[in-house]
């Protein structure tokens, strides 16, 4: 069994149709493992100016793949008419014509959070802490110190761990703050664990190359993923063993979107 796990669309229909592109190649499953399920961590929505065809293509999508969609931070400012930073008079314009669409029905009942065995899936982090705003999880942060900010509440990876531990579970993953981490409890404490992406041949586009970052699934370990946007977007293949994150140059790439 294998997922495909993505964060932060952020209304860029072209990095979600380069996404999209690559797992319905049939040499995606041969050089990654088959794709059983999508996971989208959240934050479709907000900044991007292409609202419509991201949701379009999240519902086609689903109706290829099994499809679990937790809420983000920016989907539920949308949702509940949170004012939140970061779009632009067009993105505004865009997002607002969607108001009343049948494309917002995959909102309809949408969780904070998804467990999958030992893993847990989230948009920021895994923390119980009531129904203020800020302290959703879809709004929590990981940093190196703890508290109450403007941004959302931040949490320690210790205190990550911790909630893992007390509910049976081994790993995390998140995203939200659009750069990828890897933390690890070692028997020697928890320790950031630096990714080194290898350039690898590309199997949608070739004579280009994919950057591809592994890690063993061998003990208990915080994953966050970077964006599924912008120039270089980022997604993940997980299977029971390993973590893959992938990075695309999008650039170079011409990927037709609905």
């Amino acid at each position: 069994m294998g997922t495909v796990i993505f964060s932060d669309v952020h209304a860029d229909a072209d990095a979600l149709g380069l996404l999209a592109a690559y797992i319905r190649n049939p040499l995606f499953p041969t050089r990654f493992g088959p794709v059983d399920t999508l996971v989208n961590l959240g934050d479709l929505l907000h900044r991007g100016n292409c609202p419509q065809p991201t949701l379009a293509l999240i519902h086609d999508l689903a109706k290829e793949f099994r499809l679990v969609s937790v809420v983000g931070n920016h989907d539920h400012a949308f949702l509940n008419s949170v004012p939140v930073s970061g779009s632009d008079e067009m993105s505004t314009y865009r997002h607002e014509q969607l108001r009343g669409s049948p494309l917002l029905d995959i909102f309809s009942d949408m969780p904070m959070e998804w467990v999958d065995g030992p893993v847990l899936f989230v948009h920021g982090g895994p923390l119980d802490l009531g129904t203020q705003t800020l302290r959703l999880k879809c709004w929590q942060r990981l940093s190196h110190t703890a508290g109450d900010s403007f941004t959302g509440y931040h949490y320690t990876a210790p205190m990550a761990f911790d909630a893992l531990e007390k509910r049976g579970l081994a790993h995390m993953v998140c995203g939200h703050q659009h750069t990828h981490i890897c933390c690890r409890k070692t028997m020697d404490g928890i320790r950031e664990h630096a990714l080194r992406f290898v350039r690898e041949k590309d199997i949608l586009f070739p004579g280009e190359e994919i950057e591809v970052a592994r890690i063993p699934l061998d003990m208990p370990t915080l994953f966050r993923l970077g964006g599924c946007h912008g120039k270089m977007p980022e997604f993940a293949y997980a299977d029971r063993t390993t973590f893959t994150y992938l990075r695309v140059a999008a650039e170079t790439r011409c990927v037709d979107t609905p």
